[in-house]
């Protein structure tokens, strides 16, 4: 039988949390959802009436290209990142617990640092009298500057860097907290080191994975801040394309009604992520 008390208490200790998400999340929905089915006046704001016109209007080809484009970008970002990541947070898992800790610091140290001037930096790196250029040009490697920056080069090296730490440190939060007895026992029944990282290293990190996975490809398809600094003309995402139709189009009807997609669109994803893994990963370790 369920204690009424214990009940009541738990549900004090959810209310902050459900305050804070209905103030912050819900009634900001609420109003871009407002916004998107409502008329656009002639000052670009919003004006009264009810009209579907901006979600018809995403059906456009143009805005298809840019979704498709964004759906690319984030999918190829998310898969070298996870490359990259992996690696690292395997070697960090089995690392004696100094070097760890140093390399949880050297993991967490981009955060120290604003985003916006990290992505400027870039341009000193990138540039034509950048530091790459500089020196390739000074060991007679090249002739001539290399294209490095305002293209899609320079796009995936910015939502590679400003994402590998969120890939790194879930899938480093999975293999940690792994019991290294399982390990030793597919040793100890003959499995080699490629079998038993199939069998049991890869199942058991899943749900780190799967966390990266998501903490990487949501904020890569809303991200304009790199494609603006780094990219070119033809790098336009779905995140420009909203930035650019509330503070430069003036546009907010239909600003919004983009947004709603793209909000609506990862609920969906974040939705199958969920009934996939749970947090604690209890059905790869079944699986084991």
């Amino acid at each position: 039988m369920r204690n009424p008390l214990r009940i009541r208490e738990l549900h004090l200790l959810l209310f902050p949390p459900a305050l804070w998400l209905i103030l912050f999340f819900g009634l900001p929905l609420l109003i871009v959802l407002f916004f998107s089915v409502s008329r656009q006046d002639v000052y670009g704001g919003i004006a009264p009436g009810f009209t579907l016109e901006h979600y018809r209007r995403i059906a456009d080809p143009l805005y298809l290209v840019i979704l498709w484009r964004s759906l690319v970008m984030a999918a190829v970002t998310t898969v070298i990142t996870l490359l990259l990541a992996y690696p690292t947070a395997y070697y960090m898992a089995f690392a004696p617990p100094r070097t760890k800790l140093i390399l949880m610091f050297l993991v967490i140290l981009p955060f120290w640092t604003n985003f916006l001037v990290r992505m400027y930096s870039f341009m000193t790196i990138l540039g034509a009298d950048g530091v790459i250029n500089t020196l390739l040009l000074k060991l007679g490697l090249i002739h001539e500057p290399l294209s490095l920056i305002h293209n899609t080069f320079a796009v995936y090296v910015g939502f590679v860097y400003g994402n590998l730490p969120y890939m790194i440190l879930p899938i480093f939060a999975a293999l940690d907290r792994m019991n290294t007895s399982l390990l030793e026992a597919s040793m100890d029944l003959g499995a080699g080191p490629i079998r038993t990282f199939w069998r049991i290293t890869l199942p058991y990190s899943l749900p780190g994975v799967a966390a990266g996975i998501v903490f990487v490809f949501i904020p890569t398809l809303g991200n304009f801040v790199v494609p603006e600094i780094l990219g070119g003309a033809d790098d336009v995402i779905i995140g420009n394309v909203i930035n650019r139709q509330f503070l430069a189009s003036r546009n907010w009807p239909f600003g919004s009604a983009l947004s709603a997609v793209l909000v609506f669109g990862l609920m969906v994803f974040i939705s199958v992520y969920i009934r996939r893994y749970d947090p604690m990963g209890k059905k790869q370790l079944a699986a084991v």
